[in-house]
């Protein structure tokens, strides 16, 4: 049997609410004062003894039912905007307004009028009044918006110093009050800090302090949020709950995507869904929109399927070389685009649509591929983001990710990484050379992967469920020897199959020995993309793609016909090409060097006109300047 059912007063129906509103309830006879933290402007069920159907509370409503049922004449009510005010109900009788009023007045006969606001030398006359009546009347006192009475908890200024010390004083010289029916053991008129974090109060307030309880507000579980999706239901005409499966499916579903979110935003969520004209089935769309506030979806246009299909065309075209690679990325887009990444799970998830993490030598297409990911699924090649993770070798660099903590210099700012997915949430991401990051900044990752979302330095929530996240590294390429230099681990000559087992094994013995972050590496699965080297019959495409790019631009720019004979092409494919370690970026420094360098030398000293014919006989090397011939 709970508390609530031994000591209901005649007439007032036994109620069960949350563990938290227990636990006050439970502690009224040994604690003055209450520190209430965290989901505050949440809603919250109650369920009533003898009824199947709960109902969805305030937390002051939720306040008052619990001290009402205890006993209690008035909550009274005091916040920065209306001043100091009886709280009532929505549906209050006049007569239990009435009644609440002669209560506070009996109590408090001094009170301030509705809607004046109170100096903390007033507000702490109030509470004196409060918490050692002259009149044997019950009351509680909520002080909403606790966090705003002080400028800074650890900064205070002497006369918010001087409240908070008399504050610390009251809850130890309080009197309890006892009662004639209900609840007759004595109990203290409580005051009842309504905060948004612990932190928000001076520390020394609570610390030491048997006589204020710190009582912390979580966000709904899953259980609460299945028992108000099953509340809500009814918005879309569902009476029987029991007897509809497709209706029981969608409210599970319901219940199981709004992980993170407040009872209270899952009714917005149904107004909105109900404003939009959407159905129970589609209130996944609504989510979205509520998380996003984004209307259009690019992963439910109808042109992105047959855009992959393309891709498996197109993209091997642009990173060249890499057969294995692009096909498992496709494999996963496609699993992204249908919406199954986790389908295996029991429960929907709101992980980001698709994560890769491309391991592989320097060179070989791995940043190229991103890009053409980013181009693919979003025909907008800008919608690709990049983080240099050398940028964050050092711990305190995180913070360019998600913002300084509060009372930092810059912390409104927001962080780089949380702005951009919150002012364009379909992006692909790209964290470039994981393993340079500090291993502190990598923790921050863990609830991306997992949850699908980032708190910022505002404390706001940023969600990834619509981001394509991608990793790339270098690990396995190069192994440390016994003496502590970096030897090859893997060379072009190894089967493609050798050379994935090798990178695999190093990236994970990179994670779990020497980061000691396992749960990472778990949480990329089967999600890592080895790239192979670039063999030479790739090298020549890449060496010919780039050339033919070197030619266009010099017709763009200067509106000259550039023609490159076979035997220079022959030449500087050769030179180019030499060196498959270096990749695709090599060939193009090469190409650098070897030929852009000469020719803009050449072109520079014989300045042709717009319109002319130019083309490359031959190269001439003299120790190391190259120069080109020109007919």
């Amino acid at each position: 049997m709970s508390a609530e059912d031994t000591h209901a007063p005649d007439g007032v129906p036994p109620t069960v609410g949350p563990p938290f509103v227990r636990e006050f309830d439970a502690t009224l006879p040994v604690h003055s004062q209450f520190v209430l933290w965290g989901n505050r402007h949440d809603s919250f069920l109650v369920r009533e003894s003898g009824s199947t159907r709960p109902r969805l509370l305030s937390l002051l409503d939720l306040l008052w039912e619990t001290l009402r049922t205890s006993g209690y004449a008035c909550l009274l009510v005091h916040d920065p905007v209306d001043g100091l005010r009886v709280h009532l109900p929505a549906g209050a009788t006049d007569e239990e307004a009435g009644q609440a009023e002669a209560a506070a007045s009996r109590l408090l006969p001094r009170r301030p009028r509705p809607g004046t606001l109170p100096s903390l030398e007033t507000l702490r006359t109030l509470m004196a009044e409060l918490a050692r009546p002259a009149q044997p009347v019950r009351a509680a006192l909520a002080i909403d918006d606790a966090s705003r009475i002080a400028r800074s908890a650890t900064e205070l200024e002497p006369n918010e110093r001087d409240f908070f010390r008399f504050c610390a004083r009251l809850s130890r010289t309080a009197v309890p009050v006892g009662a004639q029916s209900g609840r007759t053991t004595p109990l203290y008129n409580p005051v009842i800090w309504l905060a948004d974090r612990e932190g928000d109060l001076p520390a020394w307030l609570t610390s030491a302090n048997d006589q204020i309880r710190s009582i912390g507000l979580p966000v709904p579980d899953l259980g609460d949020r299945q028992a108000t999706a099953r509340l809500l239901m009814k918005l879309f005409g569902v009476t029987d709950l029991d007897s509809d499966p497709r209706a029981t499916e969608a409210c599970d579903a319901f219940a199981a995507q709004t992980d993170g979110l407040t009872l209270q935003a899952m009714i917005e969520v149904t107004r909105l869904a109900r404003d939009r004209g959407l159905t129970m089935t589609e209130l996944p769309d609504a989510i979205r929109i509520y998380k996003l506030g984004v209307m259009d979806n690019p992963w439910k246009r109808e042109y992105l399927r047959k855009r992959i299909t393309d891709g498996q065309h197109s993209i091997p075209q642009r990173v060249v070389g890499q057969p294995q690679a692009v096909t498992k990325t496709l494999d996963i887009l496609k699993r992204a685009a249908l919406g199954l990444s986790g389908a295996q799970q029991s429960r929907s998830s709101a992980r980001p649509r698709g994560v890769l993490f491309f391991a592989g030598p320097t060179g070989v297409g791995k940043t190229e591929l991103a890009k053409a990911i980013s181009s693919l699924i979003f025909a907008d090649e800008s919608a690709y983001l990049r983080f240099d993770m050398s940028e964050f070798s050092a711990e305190h660099a995180g913070d360019r990710l998600i913002g300084a903590p509060p009372g930092y210099v810059g912390f409104e700012a927001g962080g780089e990484l949380t702005n951009a997915v919150r002012q364009q949430p379909f992006r692909v991401i790209l964290f470039d050379e994981i393993e340079k990051a500090h291993p502190r900044i990598l923790d921050k990752f863990l609830q991306i992967l997992e949850d699908g979302r980032l708190t910022d330095g505002r404390g706001s929530t940023v969600h990834f469920s619509e981001s394509v996240l991608v990793f790339t590294s270098n690990l396995g390429t190069n192994v440390e020897d016994g003496g502590g230099r970096l030897v090859p681990h893997v060379h072009p000559d190894m089967p493609y199959e050798e050379i994935e087992e090798r990178m695999k094994a190093a990236i994970n013995d990179h994670f779990t020995r020497v980061l000691g972050r396992p749960e990472l590496l778990n949480r990329f699965g089967d999600n890592i993309v080895v790239f192979n080297f670039i063999d030479r019959e790739a090298a020549a495409r890449i060496f010919g793609l780039q050339l033919d790019n070197i030619v266009s631009r010099v017709h763009e720019e200067q509106g000259i016909v550039l023609e490159v004979d076979p035997e220079v092409r022959a030449a500087l494919r050769k030179c180019c090409t030499d060196n498959p370690h270096m990749g695709g970026r090599g060939i193009g420094m090469a190409l650098e060097s070897q030929f852009v360098n000469p020719l803009a030398r050449a072109l520079f000293d014989r300045d042709p006109a717009a319109g002319a014919h130019v083309r490359v006989t031959g190269l001439r090397r003299e120790g190391d300047i190259v120069s080109v011939e020109l007919a």
